[in-house]
């Protein structure tokens, strides 16, 4: 008998031991924030409490907060939550950095939660599987997340705001542009379909520098994030003390204009000196937010964000891989037909192939000839087999393809290349019979300068001198973009 209950002993704790959840500890309680979780929580309720904020017109799509110990920067992140706190937010997608270790990609959380003095924050392992599958830039590492306070000083705030939604923990490590539009591209990928999620960019701004001059630098970082253009941001920030998350904030902008943000909100900010007038050494901090803009705030014919809803975005993107299939396998065109009236309106089109994160075809128009749903269809093919660029698609590569569509607005002449908004617009270039485009999206994957996109556009694609559009010996005509994938 003793035997049969050692047995049954034994196989209960084999039982528990594997299918017990694996949690990482909150490293940094008791140092950086109160590891009491009834002081912890009434020190962040009482931040939320003082934070007051005028009326915000738009949906806040993602969020810049500071990580500081809680009692220096505490405030300022409370602006933030406070924006958000009480709406209906069921993902949240948190991206930090690395302060201790160097790798070249984006770790992620995997662990089935992280344990703070206020309970288990859930690790939304679907998305995480998700975004590994995208790139084998995204890594499975939760050692890079133990006692990393770019994250884990965001996490009670969380708690105390928003309740118990999941979160997606990312750690970008080297903070090139390219990982950063690597990391905002997937992250607009995978948020795409869902309803109820918040972004937030973890950083503290400059570092240890006079606090008049922190000041200073951190208003001129400011006016850049003001303008919504992570590309020119990276620029001008890239090996200055300006941000330390900067590659943090770079890729969650690319994402918040993917899912539509149109403005950015500057909600508090402020340094670790509690004397504006010291001349101490100081670490900014500032609390931001990336909105979509109301309907009636909406300027311009050339807006793009209602054309299509998810299942007519779902159904060209069927007919797309269909006809591409058809067409490998049969050689034959594929008779199709759809009856909601917004496929049937005409637009110009692009299809986009990606294989491995790689070009593999893109071919369009920039002006629509056919209906939606047919242009779609047509431009599917000429992707697949008739790019100049590249061999005709094989069979067997079609698993491996990831297919994009961009609908784009009709066209705008411009005379001013200063209404160029980079990554928002699109740009065709035109004199004579010659003409050369790039997509909304090429600046946002290139990191280019608006000088660099223009003078490659007029160079390579259209064959013109580099500077044609600054010497008004080009037209400049502008769109806009609706652009999603599989």
């Amino acid at each position: 008998m003793g035997r049969i209950l050692s047995a049954g002993l034994c196989f209960m704790v084999f039982f528990f031991s594997c299918y017990s959840e694996d949690f990482e500890s909150a490293n940094l309680a008791g140092s950086w924030y109160p590891k009491d979780p009834e002081v912890l929580r009434k020190q962040i309720s009482d931040y939320l409490e003082k934070a007051t904020l005028s009326s915000i017109e738009g949906e806040i799509i993602a969020i810049i907060s500071p990580h500081a110990g809680l009692d220096y920067s505490g405030q300022i992140a409370a602006y933030g939550f406070k924006a958000v706190a009480n709406k209906p937010i069921k993902t949240v997608v948190l991206v930090g950095f690395s302060h201790r270790q160097d790798y070249d990609g984006i770790a992620v959380f995997e662990k089935d939660g992280f344990r703070t003095p206020l309970g288990i924050v859930y690790n939304d392992k679907e998305l995480a599987k998700r975004i590994i599958s995208r790139d084998k830039k995204f890594f499975p590492n939760s050692l890079v997340f133990k006692g990393e306070n770019s994250l884990e000083l965001i996490l009670p705030f969380i708690q105390v705001a928003l309740g118990e939604p999941k979160v997606l923990l990312l750690a970008i490590g080297r903070q090139s542009f390219e990982n950063c539009s690597l990391l905002g591209n997937t992250i607009a990928e995978i948020l795409r379909e869902k309803d109820n999620f918040l972004i937030i960019a973890s950083t503290d701004m400059s570092h240890y520098l006079p606090n008049t001059l922190t000041e200073e630098v951190d208003a001129e970082t400011i006016d850049m994030i003001k303008k919504l253009n992570p590309q020119e941001l990276y620029r001008q920030c890239q090996g200055q003390n300006r941000m330390c998350g900067l590659g943090a904030v770079v890729s969650v902008m690319i994402a918040a204009e993917q899912l539509g943000a149109k403005k950015s909100l500057i909600l508090n900010k402020a340094t670790s000196v509690k004397n504006a007038n010291s001349n101490e050494s100081a670490v900014g901090y500032l609390s931001a937010a990336f909105l979509k803009a109301n309907d009636n705030n909406l300027q311009g014919e050339n807006n793009m964000d209602k054309l299509l809803n998810d299942e007519q975005k779902k159904k060209l993107l069927e007919i797309a891989r269909s006809t591409i299939k058809r067409y490998l396998e049969k050689g034959e065109v594929l008779s199709v037909d759809v009856d909601e009236p917004a496929l049937k309106k005409t637009f110009g089109v692009f299809v986009t192939l990606n294989k491995d994160g790689h070009l593999r075809g893109c071919i369009g128009n920039i002006v629509g000839h056919k209906p939606l749903y047919l242009g779609v269809r047509d431009m599917a093919i000429a992707s697949a087999v008739e790019d100049p660029r590249f061999p005709p698609l094989n069979k067997s590569e079609l698993s491996k393809i990831n297919i994009e569509i961009s609908v784009l607005s009709p066209l705008e002449k411009i005379t001013d290349p200063d209404k160029i908004i980079l990554g928002t617009h699109g740009v065709l270039v035109k004199k004579g019979f010659r003409s050369g485009v790039y997509l909304p999206q090429v600046a946002t994957e290139t990191g280019w300068s608006k000088e660099e996109f223009m003078n490659s556009l007029c160079s390579q694609k259209a064959g013109f001198e580099p500077e044609a559009w600054k010497k008004g010996s080009c037209e400049i005509y502008i769109f806009t973009a609706e652009v999603f994938g599989e």
